[in-house]
C-alpha cells in the first residue's frame, strides 16, 4: 500500500498493519502529506469511509481555493429552496446527501444491517414519505450543513442541481435562480459552465473584481497578431483569418475540470482530422512549441520542455500548459491609440485549471527590469491581470536557464500549485505516452 500511496516503506519488523501505516505517515515530509491524502481519497486499493473519510476530504478540500459562505446566508438558502425540487428524484438526492453527510449514524445498524433511529431513517421518514414534517431548514440542521466547512458546503450545493441529483433541466433552473438571488449580496454565484449528459452543469464563483468566469475566447500559439473580424457582432461571433498554422482558435466550453491536455489533444485530432493519437500527440507538442520565441537560449522553451518531462505521460490529465496566449486585442496599435492603449496583450503561458481558475506563467529577461517604465508596465500589467481573477506567477530567465537547478524548482512549483487547487497528480498509465519527443 505504501509505494501505491507514495508513502515510505517501513522496515519489516515494524508490527501489524496498522502499525506499519502510522509509520510510514510519520517518516512522511509535511510537504508529501496533502498529496498521499489527494491519492488515498482515490486509491481502489484502500477504502476509507465514515467519519475517517469526511475528515479526511475536509483536510483536502480546505487546503484548496474555497469560497467561504456565511452561517447567516447558508440559512438564509434553506429558507429559499423549494424541498419539493430536490425530491424529484428521492433516490438520487439521497445518494447526494450521503456523499456528503453521515446518514448511518447508529451504531445499532452495524450489527442489524438496519436503523429505525438513524439520520437516514428519519430522512426517509420525515422527508420522503411525510412531506412536510421536516423544513429544509430542519433537514439541514440534522444533516450539521450549518456547522460544516465552506469547502464541503459549497460542493453539497453544487451537487443539490447537479443533473445526477436533478435530471431535469427546468427545475434546475428554477433552484439556480433562487439560490442566485441569495447569493447575490455575497458576490458568489452558481453559473453553468458546461453540460452533463444534456443538462445545464453549474458550478459556485465568485462575482465582481477578481472573479472567475467561463472562458468564451481562447486564442493562444500564435506566430502573429491575429487578423480577427466580427462575423456578428450582436453574438460575439469571431472569425480569426489565419491558419492553424499561425494562431490557434480553442472553441470548445471548457467544463469544472478546466483545460487538460487531454482535452486538448482531442480537440486538435478533431480539428486535423487524424485518428493516430501518438502522432497527434507528438505534431500538437510541435505546433505549440513553434509558437515560443526561437531564439538557441529560450527560458519559455524550457519551461514548456521541463513541464513535459516532468511529468510525462501523467501530463495527459493535467492542465494543459498553453504558450502566447491573447489577454487583449486592439486593431490600432499602441502609437495609435496613444495612453489608452491596452498592454501586455499576451500572456506567456496560461494553465486553465479545475474550478475555473486562471495561472499565468510569466518568463521575465531583462527587458522587464531595463528601465523604470519597463518595470511599471510589468507590474501595472500585474495588478490588471489580478483583478481580473487571474494568478500571476514570474520566472526570471535567469533561474530557468540552469537546466539542472530549473527541473526541481519547477517540479516543486508545480506540485505546490496543484495542491492548492487539490488537483491530484495521477500515477503514469501504461497507454498514455509522454507529449513531448
Amino acid at each position: 500500500m505504501g509505494p501505491e500511496l507514495g508513502l515510505p516503506i517501513p522496515g519489516e519488523d515494524t508490527g501489524t498493519k496498522s502499525e506499519r501505516l502510522e509509520a510510514c505517515l510519520k517518516a512522511l515530509p509535511d510537504d508529501n502529506l496533502l498529496p498521499a491524502a489527494q491519492r488515498l481519497l482515490h486509491s481502489p486499493q484502500v477504502s476509507v469511509r465514515g467519519k475517517e473519510r469526511f475528515a479526511l476530504e475536509d483536510a483536502v478540500w480546505e487546503a484548496g481555493a474555497v469560497i467561504e459562505i456565511p452561517g447567516r446566508v447558508r440559512r438564509e438558502l434553506a429558507d429559499a429552496i423549494d424541498l419539493d425540487e430536490l425530491l424529484y428524484r428521492p433516490d438520487r438526492f439521497e445518494r447526494a446527501l450521503e456523499r456528503f453527510w453521515l446518514l448511518d449514524d447508529d451504531p445499532v445498524a452495524l450489527w442489524t444491517g438496519s436503523s429505525s433511529t438513524s439520520l437516514r431513517a428519519r430522512i426517509r421518514r420525515h422527508v420522503f414519505r411525510n412531506r412536510g414534517d421536516w423544513s429544509v431548514e430542519e433537514l439541514f440542521e440534522q444533516l450539521g450543513v450549518f456547522d460544516a466547512g465552506s469547502a464541503r458546503f459549497t460542493r453539497f450545493l453544487e451537487a443539490l442541481v447537479d443533473p445526477a441529483t436533478l435530471p431535469d433541466a427546468a427545475a434546475q433552473g428554477r433552484l439556480v435562480e433562487a439560490i442566485n438571488a441569495v447569493l447575490a449580496p455575497a458576490a458568489i454565484r452558481l453559473e453553468q459552465t458546461g453540460e452533463r449528459d444534456g443538462y445545464p452543469h453549474f458550478q459556485l464563483l465568485r462575482t465582481g473584481p477578481g472573479a472567475v468566469r467561463r472562458p468564451k475566447t481562447l486564442i493562444f500559439a500564435t506566430t502573429a497578431k491575429p487578423d480577427i473580424r466580427f462575423l456578428s457582432v450582436v453574438d460575439n461571433d469571431l472569425e480569426v483569418l489565419q491558419g492553424m498554422d499561425q494562431v490557434l482558435v480553442y472553441d470548445r466550453t471548457v467544463g469544472p475540470d478546466g483545460l487538460r491536455w487531454c482535452d486538448l489533444q482531442q480537440w486538435w485530432q478533431d480539428k486535423t482530422g487524424t485518428d493516430d493519437t501518438e502522432q497527434a500527440k507528438k505534431d500538437l507538442y510541435n505546433r505549440l512549441l513553434a509558437s515560443m520565441p526561437s531564439e538557441d537560449v529560450s527560458p519559455q522553451r524550457d519551461l514548456y520542455r521541463l513541464y513535459h518531462r516532468i511529468y510525462g505521460a501523467r501530463a495527459w490529465t493535467l492542465p494543459a500548459l498553453l504558450p502566447e496566449v491573447w489577454l487583449h486585442w486592439d486593431h490600432k496599435t499602441v502609437q495609435q491609440r496613444g495612453v489608452e492603449a491596452l498592454l501586455n496583450h499576451r500572456m506567456d503561458f496560461l494553465m486553465l485549471l479545475p474550478g475555473g481558475h486562471r495561472a499565468v506563467l510569466e518568463v521575465d529577461g531583462r527587458h522587464h527590469y531595463a528601465s523604470a517604465k519597463a518595470y511599471e508596465d510589468t507590474v501595472r500589467g500585474d495588478r490588471d491581470l489580478k483583478l481580473r481573477g487571474y494568478e500571476v506567477y514570474r520566472f526570471s530567465s535567469t533561474e530557468l536557464s540552469n537546466r539542472h537547478r530549473a527541473g526541481p524548482l519547477l517540479e516543486q512549483f508545480f506540485t505546490g500549485l496543484f495542491t492548492h487547487h487539490s488537483l491530484t497528480i495521477p500515477q503514469a498509465e501504461p497507454h498514455h505516452t509522454a507529449p513531448s519527443t
